[in-house]
């Protein structure tokens, strides 16, 4: 084997990474559009078609634990068979089953089809992050990643933002009614996607090995050996448990927020479906800013340490969903600032814990894995997220769901302090021939 190829030397210039961040981005940006429409069709199927909470909660839990069970898969399948493969094959299914849903109003069927998509979706975050880690050094990695994060606020908004319009827009297509939230998305999705499959490659083309006979032997002698033990390795990493473990309380929180928000304003404040909507697509829009700030303040003052400006952002989402019960009645405008607070509180440590800390810990050649370790043990979280919302807010009331929430997020926080001192190593990565499955520094700390 040749001399390992330093990043600067691999990466095909600067307008590669450019062209790779940008159609990247796009993608996952361009995931929420049928996912975020989900939490807008809610309102609308209950009064519209009479599903039962308990049926909107049932679905949204297929979806959930579809996702949160492709998540653990999906990540090793983009390292064994290359991201962009996965990733594409999940693109296909998701515009199918949204086109599906949209087609099928049945509570059965709208079940199986929100299964599928949940499938679908589990494909992205991992694999795009898997491309990201081979595409970009591991220098300033918060940086490159809170603001390649800025895809899934900024796409939730809009795609919150979208599926309302779609929805409340009666001259539009009138007699869809509200099949017009899955069906219109997943057409936009389909025009989205195409730029994936033109442009997006795995790695840089000068990290490949020039060899096709030498390329299949490295591949295959990494199939069979290299990719089990780097998940052994990582299944033995105390700091992807804790991770996780933080993830799930946060990940409980934000997708109870991103999908129940909506039903929360319509049905206890009382505003309009369309205000509503908009409302709650603030928790995305200034999320933007939390998820860009953190990845500032953790390389740039906390010397790429991901635990400590997560925990201290935590700790401030718990203090803003406990002053909620104090500020929901004083209108629309305390309503807006308060979902506006719990973005940005909740996005900055979600785009650190499930981007570059895991491409900390499982670098190039097991960054898919470790992020969909970590995105799988935080979807658990929003797998019981519908019916801790139903069961709570409907025998107890909405003020203890938010005291729920509050210690929800203390708890994320506190798992993180045995990582408090926790950063990346100093070693410059290879992108390529041979990268060790994890950082050896890391796991001695550890």
């Amino acid at each position: 084997m040749g001399k390992s190829i330093r990043p600067e030397a691999a990466i095909s210039g600067r307008r590669g990474q450019r062209r790779i961040f940008a159609v990247t981005w796009l993608t996952y940006a361009g995931f929420y559009l049928c996912r975020k429409n989900l939490s807008i069709a809610l309102p609308a199927l209950h009064s519209a078609s009479g599903l039962g909470s308990l049926t909107l909660a049932n679905i949204v839990f297929g979806y959930s634990l579809l996702y949160a069970l492709g998540q653990f898969g999906c990540g090793f399948l983009s390292d064994r068979f290359g991201p962009r493969r996965v990733v594409g094959t999940g693109l296909v299914l998701i515009v199918a089953s949204n086109l599906l849903m949209g087609l099928h109003g049945a509570p059965l069927w709208l079940l199986v089809f929100a299964c599928a998509n949940g499938i679908g979706q589990s494909t992205g975050w991992s694999g795009l992050v898997k491309i990201m880690a081979s595409w970009f050094s591991s220098r300033q990695r918060g940086v490159v990643m809170a603001w390649w994060g800025t895809n899934y606020v900024l796409g939730g908004f809009l795609a919150t933002a979208f599926a309302t319009w779609a929805v409340s827009q009666q001259w539009l297509l009138p007699a869809l009614g509200w099949r017009r939230g899955f069906i219109l998305p997943a057409a936009v999705l389909a025009v989205v996607a195409a730029p994936f499959f033109l442009v997006i490659r795995d790695e840089p083309e000068t990290s490949q090995p020039q060899n096709s006979v030498e390329a299949g032997a490295t591949r295959d002698g990494r199939s069979s050996h290299s990719a089990w033990r780097e998940v052994r390795a990582l299944l033995g990493n105390r700091a992807i448990w804790l991770i996780g473990a933080s993830y799930f309380f946060l990940e409980m929180c934000r997708y109870a927020l991103m999908f129940w928000l909506p039903y929360y304003m319509v049905n206890q404040l009382h505003y309009s479906l369309t205000a509503s909507g908009y409302l709650s697509s603030l928790y995305e829009l200034v999320g933007v800013v939390g998820a860009v700030a953190a990845g500032y303040i953790s390389d740039h003052w906390m010397q790429s340490r991901r635990a400590p400006v997560s925990a201290l952002m935590l700790c401030g989402f718990s203090v803003v969903v406990l002053a909620q019960m104090g500020t929901a009645s004083l209108g629309p405008v305390a309503t807006g600032i308060a979902v506006s607070l719990a973005g940005l509180l909740s996005y900055g440590p979600d785009t650190l814990l499930s981007g570059a800390a895991a491409q900390d810990i499982g670098q190039a050649k097991a960054a898919a894995t470790a992020s969909g370790l970590i995105d799988g043990i935080g979807h658990l979280g929003a797998l019981i997220s519908p019916y801790l919302v139903i069961y709570v807010s409907e025998h107890y009331g909405w003020d203890r769901l938010f005291l729920v929430f509050a210690a929800a997020g203390f708890a994320a926080a506190g798992m993180l302090i045995p990582l408090w001192n926790l950063k990346p190593s100093d070693h410059s990565e290879t992108i390529g021939p041979p990268l060790p499955p994890l950082d050896r520094e890391l796991m001695i700390n550890l």
